[in-house]
């Protein structure tokens, strides 16, 4: 699909190129979303540039992500989006920014809500140039990274608030899962960001953006707020390592505690078990079998035998 954003519009139109289309000439903005290859030659033969492949987006080479060619910025960055039908799944989906001919072009083969969010603001926001809806773009995908993180942080601490306030003997299970997960779009968030950054400094070399300073003031605020998201994040990343030790501690000390009172319980059946098996024996000459007192006196040596290990553990602290 293709969709082009005109300088004035209200939002994106979608297009259908042929053979030998050309851009409007107030167009500032082209999106490739899951482009056809009869929409990339297009694309490619309207502004004299070879785009890069799915293959080639992928790859993680600064080389291969970040390069100037025929007069074009070329920028890849590895953006957050949804993956499958689950709203809490995410993954790392490859986005490039080509900025050449007083055009961005941005090919995607997800679905990203940074860029809905800037269709709608596009018209309100009085885009002036290339470079400005470059700089729109990337405003809208850091502050949807900003929401993630921040969602995830107040996930984070409702689970550390359930960890520390659990009632004892509550399963850990649940609040592991929602630890995990958070841990997991925290890092992905931070890869993210990364990327990010890299592209920022890349950008700055852009013509477009460096000639203008007002382009060249809003990257700028676009860095100090990658990095400062960076750092939050990494910061949230070490919360989500301390609470996953501290509720696999917590864990451990219920298993002790447990397996501590099995123990304490075996010890202080033991002797009682002893008296039991010694007369329990059938010989013919066991002189207490005759006394009138010798079962009440065998239930008191149990009784006694079971009651010192108690005393022993309380006197301890074991019990």
């Amino acid at each position: 699909m293709l969709k082009l954003l005109r300088r004035g519009a209200a939002r994106p139109e979608a297009v259908t190129p042929g053979s030998s289309w050309r851009p409007p000439a107030d167009t500032l903005w082209l999106d490739l979303f899951k482009p056809t290859r009869e929409e990339e030659l297009a694309v490619e033969a309207a502004l004299s540039l070879g785009l890069p492949t799915r293959e080639e987006m992928a790859e993680i080479e600064p080389s291969s992500r970040l390069y100037q060619a025929h007069g074009a910025t070329f920028m890849t960055a590895s953006l957050l989006a949804r993956r499958g039908d689950d709203s809490q799944s995410r993954a790392d989906a490859p986005v490039t920014f080509v900025l050449a001919a007083g055009i961005v072009v941005t090919i995607r083969y997800d679905e990203l809500k940074a860029f809905d969010l800037f269709a709608e603001r596009a018209q309100s926001m009085e885009v002036a140039s290339a470079s400005s809806c470059l700089l729109g773009l990337l405003d809208a995908v850091v502050e949807r990274l900003a929401d993630l993180l921040e969602r995830s942080g107040a996930e984070v601490e409702g689970v550390s608030q359930a960890i520390f306030a659990r009632p004892k003997g509550a399963q850990f299970e649940a609040l592991l899962t929602d630890l995990a997960r958070a841990q997991s779009l925290t890092s992905l968030t931070r890869n993210s960001l990364m990327s990010l950054s890299r592209l920022f400094s890349f950008a700055a070399l852009a013509p477009e953006i460096s000639a203008d300073p007002e382009c060249a003031a809003h990257l700028h605020a676009l860095q100090r707020d990658g990095q400062s998201l960076t750092e939050h994040a990494g910061a949230q990343s070490g919360q989500i390592a301390f609470l996953l030790d501290a509720a696999l501690g917590l864990i451990n000390i219920e298993q002790n505690g447990i397996i501590k009172f099995f123990s304490v319980a075996a010890v202080i059946l033991m002797p009682p078990t002893l008296v039991a098996s010694v007369y329990g024996m059938n010989f013919k000459h066991m002189p207490e079998l005759d006394l009138p007192y010798g079962y009440p006196m065998a239930l008191s040596l149990m009784a006694v035998s079971a009651i010192l290990p108690v005393l022993w553990f309380k006197r301890r602290g074991w019990f």
